[in-house]
């Protein structure tokens, strides 16, 4: 999972090509709160990747699974 940091963000829209399940929304929709404070916190507990890896084997089938919080460790890496 590839977090934004809300505080550090210019809104360059560069990462929005490059997701692959279009996850990233804008900040003027319903559940954009919810999405905008878990951000801001794990942004600051979870390291920055400052190296390119491989895409998970099974990437294509998480896609459309829904609620993929229920499987996300909050800790950190």
């Amino acid at each position: 999972m590839i977090l934004i940091n809300t505080e550090e963000c210019i809104d360059c829209a560069v990462w929005e090509p490059e997701c692959p399940v279009d996850a990233i929304k804008p900040d003027n929709i319903p559940e954009a709160t919810k999405w905008i404070a878990f951000d801001q916190k794990y942004a600051v507990i979870w390291q920055n990747i400052y190296e390119k890896s491989e895409l998970m084997v099974n990437v294509d089938d998480w896609a459309d699974v829904p609620d993929k919080m229920v499987h996300l460790s909050k800790n950190p890496a």
